[in-house]
């Protein structure tokens, strides 16, 4: 049996629909804090389990006869929760029921000395599954096209997309990320440890963005740097609280220094096709699901 963690959650929720393409419902299992969110899932055949990180006792029984465990990565650093302790909690569940093999969400710039605070989590994680005893794959995803057209929806609206300074990035849809997370599932040998980065074919700064989206949205959309200073004082008087605070600042600050630009076929490879574009995401028309 297959286990997904956070199913109720974006990425989550879209590796079990990829995941009951390849593998009947009674062969998965999903680990969610609310079970209710997932009722629709038990009543196609689901196995469907409460399983909070911070329970470790519920998640031993969300991870009863599993053998190959998906662990979704815990965002608790932007509420000032601690995710590695999440995460071992996570890990010691698994250990304790016996479970055969972890993937791991990681992310493509995963270092413990990145400009971006997540990716120091996410080297630690891998460093507590390397010490683990068992079988595991760090899934070295792109960083998240949803994040960018979430971030850049006022701008779009506006016509101006200001944020600080930035560099390419390799925005990736979540929909392929959870494809190819359920063809590595289906595939136990083809990647042990972290697997090369799971990413888009084309990495975008905020001005190749802008200009996607003037294509696509038919209107104008101009590119403006601000200061980083300007930037957080700005985020400051929205009252954005001090850990996201610290987190989208990085975000602009690691991009610069190219952490989150590499280009790689593999996700083309897993995928069987190519990975989805922004200029195909912009298309969606709002109030409609996106891929990403």
């Amino acid at each position: 049996m297959w286990v997904i963690t956070g199913a109720s959650g974006q990425l989550g929720r879209q590796i079990v629909e990829s995941a009951l393409a390849r593998v009947s419902a009674d062969q998965l299992g999903v680990s969610v804090r609310d079970v209710d969110q997932a009722q629709a899932l038990a009543e196609r055949g689901v196995r469907v389990r409460r399983g909070d990180y911070d329970d470790p006792s519920a998640l031993r029984h969300a991870f009863e006869g599993a053998t190959q465990v998906v662990l979704v990565s815990s965002n608790g650093r932007v509420v000032g929760a601690d995710p590695l302790a999440q995460h071992r909690n996570v890990i010691e569940a698994a250990q304790a029921a016996g479970v055969r093999r972890i993937l791991y969400t990681s992310h493509m710039a995963a270092s413990a000395t990145s400009a971006f605070a997540p990716m120091h989590d996410h080297a630690a994680t891998e460093a507590m599954l390397a010490q683990s005893g068992l079988a595991w794959t760090a899934l070295r995803n792109g960083f998240y096209a949803s994040s960018a057209l979430a971030m850049a929806a006022d701008g779009f609206a506006r016509g101006v997309l200001a944020f600080p300074e930035d560099g390419k990035v390799s925005w990736t849809a979540h929909r392929d990320l959870a494809d190819a997370t359920a063809a590595i599932l289906a595939d136990e040998g083809r990647f042990d440890g972290p697997t090369p980065p799971l990413v888009a074919t084309e990495a975008l700064d905020l001005a190749d963005l802008a200009a996607v989206a003037t294509e696509v949205l038919g209107r104008p959309v101009t590119r403006v740097v601000r200061s980083d200073d300007e930037f957080e004082a700005q985020l400051i008087a929205r009252g954005v609280p001090a850990p996201r605070l610290a987190v989208m600042l990085g975000l602009f600050r690691a991009s610069r220094r190219g952490e989150f630009a590499s280009a790689d076929a593999t996700l083309a490879q897993l995928l069987g096709r190519p990975p989805t574009s922004m200029r195909e995401l912009l298309r969606v028309p709002p109030g409609e699901s996106q891929s990403g």
